[in-house]
């Protein structure tokens, strides 16, 4: 099962910031550990990866440095003081959002099996 890229708005610089943490790595490599860490849910696009690796750079979350493998020339990406500091606080808001789902949907689930209405 894979996600659609709409399905994780909101959530991909967080996702980003967190696989960087194990390192830095370039934009294939970053949706390889996406892919990876998320048992395969998550397998996002190029088009969708790169523009947020952009933003978070920009935002000063990441830095970037060109290097050559093989003779390719690839930029690489490194969670920076301030993306790490972002990603606790990414970490603090999706703990407490999905902690109201999970109390919300648990909520609704207990209503309807005791013969509430959905």
């Amino acid at each position: 099962m894979s996600t659609e890229p709409g399905q994780i708005q909101g959530h991909l610089e967080g996702l980003i910031l967190a696989v960087m943490v194990s390192g830095p790595c370039h934009g294939y490599e970053v949706i390889r550990r996406l892919t990876a860490s998320s048992g395969g849910v998550f397998d996002l696009p190029e088009g969708t990866v790169y523009p947020a690796l952009h933003r978070l750079e920009k935002a000063g979350a990441l830095a970037s440095a060109w290097q050559t493998v093989d003779a390719r020339k690839r930029r690489v990406y490194s969670i920076t003081d301030a993306g790490r500091v972002r990603l606790g606080e990414r970490r603090e808001r999706w703990r407490l959002f999905s902690g109201a789902i999970s109390q919300v949907l648990g909520a609704g689930a207990g209503t309807a099996e005791a013969g509430g209405q959905a």
